[in-house]
């Protein structure tokens, strides 16, 4: 199973219930704002330790709080995209796609992560000169180049205009088909989830 989730965890100031069992490639974690949904990525990748349940991810136990296990981060191998990104200001892209790769990344070098992204023309420059579109292309990319167990994807195309969110919807789709990495997406935007999840499944 790509995602087998039932845990209970604190959001804010509250406990919420967070339950994913699917097959499908890409699975999409929707709701209202505030609702809890970045803190059960989190979660997920080992950032925060839920209250009680268990966390398996393509058949692997990362959590299981009956079980005593709780993988730390490095080990869980979540390629994780941050709503802020988190890429280094002071790196060139490639520098920024370098950092953290591994020798068993779905490409051997950066060079070819640079063409499978389509940004092998910004190699040199630096975040601070790239679009919003560009900018979510070389995280994505850093992910994978950490050579994943599966990715998590936080509003991949928040503040992207109609053109730019279209490049990120074609990547995401080549990376769902060529790559077939359990993915979990969360996503307010009903189009995104429409045309790339499997599943959808709502936190309320």
């Amino acid at each position: 199973m790509s995602f087998d989730i039932a845990i209970r965890y604190a959001a804010g100031e509250r406990e919420r219930d967070g339950g994913i069992a699917s097959e499908a490639k890409l699975v999409a974690l929707t709701g209202p704002s505030g609702i809890g949904k970045t803190t059960l990525l989190d979660c997920i990748a080992g950032l925060r330790r839920p209250l009680s349940g268990h966390i398996r991810v393509g058949g692997e136990t990362l959590f299981d709080r009956g079980l005593g296990i709780d993988l730390p981060p490095e080990l869980r191998r979540a390629g994780y995209v941050f709503q802020d990104l988190r890429l280094f200001p002071h790196k060139t892209v490639a520098a920024n796609l370098a950092y953290g790769a591994r020798s068993d990344a779905p490409w051997h070098s950066p060079a070819e992560a640079l063409g499978f992204l389509g940004i092998a023309h910004l190699a040199r420059r630096y975040p601070a000169t790239l679009s919003g579109g560009e900018a979510k292309r070389v995280a994505i990319g850093r992910a994978l180049l950490s050579a994943p167990r599966f990715l998590l994807l936080d509003e991949p195309l928040t503040s992207l205009d109609p053109a730019r969110a279209e490049e990120i919807l074609r990547l995401l789709e080549r990376i769902r088909d060529e790559l077939g990495l359990p993915t979990l997406l969360v996503s307010h935007a009903a189009a995104e989830v429409e045309r790339l999840a499997g599943e959808v499944v709502v936190l309320d």
